[in-house]
């Protein structure tokens, strides 16, 4: 059962990310300002700090399966979402191997992994022509507006993961079955 926990997790921050902004105020979301939901990235970033071993990679496989979900529910594009999780919770994976897992660590990861999947998500959809914002616009309108939206949602995560994800990672270790 609890293996199955995470994927649920990840399935229902998926679906949230969908109604998120109906849930703000219609005066905050009908500005020039563009907010982005990516609370499946920055559950992944826990998984990736607190969860993940050196040599267990389970963030980086649950980044290209979500990413996946992503593009086929909310983009027209497939493979945008999937690489772009996937090779930011790559490099924030191989952080951790360098930096202590703490509060500030896991909000610097966040916000930086957070920084190279929009760029990435813009620079293919600037590519490929779907997004036409020039960058100067995309940094002010909608880059800095996201992190910030995102980086209060890793905040108030942090207190409810954090020991349960590394409760659940030494559970995994001992091969525990206890729920």
């Amino acid at each position: 059962m609890k293996r199955l926990l995470i994927p649920l997790i990840l399935f229902l921050l998926l679906i949230m990310e969908g109604v998120a902004l109906d849930i703000l105020p219609v005066s905050l979301v009908s500005g020039d300002l563009r907010f982005v939901s990516h609370w499946v990235f920055m559950f992944l970033v826990f998984l990736a700090i607190f969860y993940d071993r050196e040599d267990t990679y389970f963030s980086v496989f649950y980044g290209l399966l979500f990413g996946l979900l992503t593009d086929i529910v909310y983009t027209g594009v497939l493979g945008v979402y999937m690489f772009s999780y996937a090779l930011s919770i790559y490099l924030i994976h191989g952080m951790t191997k360098i930096l202590h897992a703490n509060f500030l660590v896991t909000i610097l990861l966040g916000a930086a992994g957070l920084v190279l999947v929009e760029v990435f998500i813009n620079l293919i959809f600037s590519v490929t022509g779907i997004s036409e914002l020039i960058w100067p616009d995309y940094w002010v309108y909608r880059l800095i507006p996201t992190v910030i939206a995102n980086i209060l949602f890793l905040l108030a995560l942090y207190p409810i993961m954090m020991k349960r994800l590394v409760r659940w990672k030494e559970e995994q270790l001992s091969g525990s079955r206890g729920f």
